[in-house]
């Protein structure tokens, strides 16, 4: 006798510059994870390479679950870059390696796996899933600031997602200091030129050049990585690397000056700390910057809460899921 599953299953992927998230969820009211995985990004072989890690690493999340690709109702993605969901398309994802010109990513995961995709921004769905279901359940109004590779943040207002004309959020090309450090959109003065790990890691290999001392790139070589992912910081920081406390300390100042303007000019309820290195810094460093924000509020004795994602590493790909499941709802 057959069982018959009564709950629809949604897949959800997370993209980043650094890693691959997959979650398989369910659409019960808890959104239960039912299988999840993570593997790098692929440095060489450009959109099509990543592209087949992504599929595979979901594939991975659903025989964690016990579950075949045939089960899936939907995916949905979470990509840096411009994303165009009514073509299927991710174009100008600086932060993918070889990621040039416009892919059709709907075109590629749908072949590897027979089910349709839904496409979204990467921080506007993992702000959606922290108001959803995460930290900010409580609140209408919320500004997520995800902390990793680069910067990104996005916006819920009056409980509804804000992308204004097409790119509202982008809280990382704020700019914190006038004729500052160039940004890798080639903009000076970015918030994401101080404290987008990308930045901060180049920054750490000019000042090696200049005989100073860190911890960071041995520990990079003791981890086989080829890049300072934010497990490679904090065990920087645990062997009081001076190097990394440094960088991660302007991070912070640039990151309170940015997000305090945000506020300043939204006013929102909530803002959400998460992200690669905002995640594994955790609630102390979240602390950090609402102290560094404090000089820069304009209300500054009725700031807004801050708070550590909930979701943690798995808010992307969960946002992932639930906008599979909106579309598969045709909303």
């Amino acid at each position: 006798m057959f069982k018959l599953r009564v709950m629809a299953i949604y897949g959800g992927i997370d993209l980043g510059g650094t890693k691959i998230q997959a979650a398989v969820v369910d659409e019960g009211a808890d959104n239960t994870v039912l299988g999840a995985k993570r593997d790098q990004t692929p440095l060489k072989g450009g959109p099509k390479a990543i592209a087949a890690r992504m599929a595979a690493v979901l594939i991975e999340s659903l025989e964690e679950a016990g579950l075949p690709t045939s089960d899936l109702a939907g995916v949905g993605v979470g990509s840096p870059g411009s994303v165009d969901d009514v073509k299927g398309t991710v174009s100008g994802a600086m932060n993918l390696s070889e990621w040039s010109g416009s892919f059709n990513l709907r075109k590629a995961l749908e072949k590897e796996l027979n089910a349709p995709v839904s496409l979204g921004n990467d921080v506007d769905l993992a702000t959606d899933a922290e108001f959803q279901i995460g930290a900010a359940k409580e609140f209408d109004t919320l500004l997520g600031v995800f902390w990793g590779t680069g910067v990104g943040g996005g916006l819920i207002l009056e409980g509804k997602p804000w992308v204004g004309r097409k790119t509202a959020g982008e809280i990382g090309h704020m700019v914190v200091r006038i004729n500052g450090a160039v940004c890798g959109c080639g903009r000076r003065g970015c918030m994401e030129a101080y404290a987008g790990r990308g930045a901060m890691e180049a920054r750490a290999r000019r000042r090696v050049e200049q005989k100073e001392k860190t911890v960071l790139f041995e520990i990079m070589e003791e981890r086989g990585r080829d890049r300072l992912s934010s497990g490679i910081w904090e065990r920087a920081l645990a062997r009081d690397d001076q190097m990394a406390l440094e960088l991660l300390e302007d991070a912070v100042e640039a990151l309170g000056a940015g997000v305090a303007s945000a506020v300043n000019l939204l006013d929102p309820e909530a803002v959400v700390i998460g992200g690669g290195l905002g995640i594994r810094l955790g609630e102390p460093w979240v602390e950090r910057i609402r102290k560094a924000m404090i000089p820069h509020l304009f209300v500054d004795d009725t700031p807004p809460a801050i708070m550590l994602a909930e979701l943690g590493d798995l808010g992307g790909a969960h946002g992932g899921a639930l906008l599979a499941a909106r579309r598969a709802r045709g909303e």
